[in-house]
């Protein structure tokens, strides 16, 4: 885990560290080739410069959420507001974190991506890659 995110994870409170924690020790094993870093105060990793998924504290817990998400057909996942492809899910305890749940959305955003990355160069239009 880099440095920063550590920090971040730290400066959580102790049910919301372990769930950071183990946040970002499934998704750096899972994302191998990922850049991450803390991006918009958030930890977030990065596939070719692209953002994929992330997590932040937010008042009703730890919310992760994937950029292309909306797109992984996943009951779990809630849709954001239509605008992007995001989807997130949110977590208030440790133990409502599915390892399973979170290993296969990881596959498909891998496979499942959005042209985040060149969002501002196409003036808000998303294309989807792959």
């Amino acid at each position: 885990m880099v440095k920063e995110i550590k920090s971040y994870n730290t400066a959580q409170s102790k049910e919301d560290k372990k769930i950071c924690n183990l946040l970002a020790e499934v998704i750096d094993t899972n994302l191998k080739n990922a850049e991450n870093k803390i991006w918009h105060r958030h930890p977030v990793w990065f596939l070719e410069g692209n953002p994929i998924v992330g997590y932040s504290k937010l008042k009703a817990g730890v919310r992760l959420m994937f950029w292309s998400g909306a797109d992984f057909d996943e009951d779990e996942l809630k849709v954001g507001t239509g605008k992007f492809k995001d989807a997130s899910i949110n977590y208030t305890d440790v133990n409502q974190v599915s390892e399973s749940d979170l290993k296969r959305w990881l596959k498909k955003a891998v496979k499942i991506q959005w042209d985040y990355k060149n969002i501002i160069k196409r003036k808000g239009k998303l294309e989807r890659l792959k």
